[in-house]
């Protein structure tokens, strides 16, 4: 395969890939079904408990299992693609998934699943970073952008339709099928990944072993804390403050050890130097944060307070996949039109409006404003994704593609985990607020309380009634003050755009290698 030019050079020419089309497919096939994953099997979870004998606090682990090998592992994949090359890793990485896959359906006990849980995170970490080193490899600079909203639509749209698929598999067939769903689908894309994608250059380089593990237990600390952190009631345990010890420990082993001169770092510092992708690593933290911790939220909000059933509240929020995939569309077309700056800015503005609009929620409403914020949102984070993710690497040296899109996706990744803490932990505390407020205004002398139990009497069903609806108000203001928390997070990464650049000059970070051949 011809080399692509350097990102920020001139334009590269031409480049000729056979069975593009094909080898795009079969990419995005392994991509949708590992992200896919990351929601598919949580609304699994109370199948799961009883028939694994689980207790709850228990049961959680087949999510963080998974969530915490997936993040220590995507880091490694710079390193593996060089060292055992691209193609063979994707082809590994996808029939690895596709096994653990097969395993966790049949596991027939908790310590099973949560093995084979650990291994489709392993396997799995490497196929989101590479398919969009892939995309990017295959098409030339000026293609990145509809390349970009290839990728995007699949690794967006997919945390949406995930909890949909589940419930509806849960239902329909059993939760196993949760699991084997990824069977048909894995060897269509295993079958395309052998028969179309070229072999790619190998580069020998040593395995910083120490930089890997200080770096490892920083994640996976990072990420047991935000996981179990509202299980065990966050810093009052001395289980969290044992995470946060092994996370700053570890975190400033790396940075000490990666800057300190090594010859074969684990990561390359020189990829900090460009600016462009240093800001689009805290602007996709953002979008990371913004994006699961909506769809966090929504579920339980749609069926606590509306009583919608799982499959319903499916519907209600497919719409916002359907805007993510129209502005896929059409950014795609004009990433290499239009200043991508001024698409990420029209992306947050949408963004924010959208948020705006859904701390307007009330328990009266119907499924109209759900639907619109919903789309509106989708618009706007589709505009964000396809021009940020093109900007990321557009002035970076390739030989370094495979590495940053390691970093990328795992920067995306925490995002999304800390976002869902920070909207958890706010509706816990704002739910307990609100409820305090609400309560101390039911006093002998409010003259609805009084109009209220001489229409219903004085009786303990009609106090439980009341008391249900002064819950079901504090809940509606702790989703709306929630929804406001992601309004200001949102405005509050706009002035990150003003350090992006447009691409042109040379890159930055190393000189330009080929990336495929």
């Amino acid at each position: 395969m011809a080399a692509v030019a350097a990102a920020g050079g001139p334009a590269a020419p031409a480049v000729t890939v056979p069975n593009k089309g094909l080898i795009t497919v079969s990419i995005m096939l392994a991509t949708v079904m590992q992200v896919l994953d990351t929601t598919i099997a949580n609304v699994a979870l109370p199948n799961m408990q009883g028939s694994l004998g689980a207790a709850q606090d228990q049961i959680t682990w087949v999510l963080t299992s998974y969530i915490v090998a997936a993040a220590i592992m995507t880091p490694v994949t710079g390193w593996l693609s060089d060292r055992i090359g691209l193609r063979q890793l994707f082809i590994v990485s996808t029939a690895g998934f596709v096994v653990a896959s097969m395993a966790c359906g049949l596991a027939s006990s908790l310590p099973e699943m949560i093995a084979f849980r650990v291994l489709q995170g392993l396997f799995g970490a490497a196929l989101v970073p590479l398919s969009q080193t892939v995309l990017l490899d295959i098409n030339t600079r000026e293609e990145h952008g509809q390349a970009m909203a290839i990728w995007g639509a699949g690794i967006m749209v997919g945390p949406i339709i995930g909890p949909v698929l589940g419930s509806w598999l849960t239902e329909t067939f059993g939760w196993r099928y949760v699991f084997f769903v990824n069977l048909p689908v894995g060897i269509l894309a295993l079958a395309g990944l052998m028969a179309f994608l070229p072999e790619s250059p190998r580069r020998q380089r040593g395995f910083d072993v120490f930089g890997f593990a200080m770096l490892s237990i920083a994640v996976g600390a990072l990420q047991l804390m935000l996981d179990r952190g509202e299980q065990v009631d966050w810093f009052s345990s001395a289980e969290t403050w044992i995470y946060l010890g092994l996370l700053v420990s570890g975190a400033w082993a790396f940075l000490l050890h990666i800057t300190s001169g090594r010859e074969h770092p684990f990561m390359e510092p020189a990829m900090f130097r460009d600016p462009n992708f240093v800001t689009a690593l805290v602007m996709i933290f953002m979008v990371g944060m913004i994006l699961l911790a909506g769809l966090a939220l929504l579920p339980p909000m749609l069926q606590n307070l509306y009583g919608y059933p799982v499959i319903t509240t499916g519907m209600v929020l497919a719409p916002r996949g359907v805007g993510t995939m129209i502005s896929m569309i059409v950014v795609g077309r004009l990433v290499g039109r239009v200043d991508a700056r001024i698409l990420i800015f029209t992306g947050l503005s949408l963004t924010a409006l959208s948020l705006w609009q859904m701390a307007a929620f009330s328990p009266q409403m119907d499924w109209r404003p759900l639907v619109v914020s919903g789309v509106v949102q989708g618009l706007g984070l589709g505009l964000v994704f396809v021009p940020l993710s093109t900007l990321a690497f557009a002035t970076l040296a390739p030989r370094f593609r495979a590495e940053a899109a390691s970093l990328f996706s795992l920067v995306r990744n925490i995002g999304s985990s800390v976002g869902i803490s920070i909207v958890s932990v706010e509706l816990s505390h704002n739910l307990v607020a609100a409820r305090t407020d609400l309560v101390s205004g039911l006093t002998a002398q409010n003259p609805n309380l009084d109009a209220y139990f001489a229409a219903a009497g004085h009786s303990e069903t009609a106090i439980a009634q009341l008391d249900a609806m002064v819950q079901a108000q504090a809940a509606m203001v702790a989703y709306v003050d929630d929804f406001m928390l992601m309004f200001w997070l949102t405005l509050a990464s706009v002035p990150l755009i003003f350090l992006l650049r447009k691409p042109g000059g040379p890159a930055v970070a190393g000189a330009p290698a080929p990336a495929m051949e």
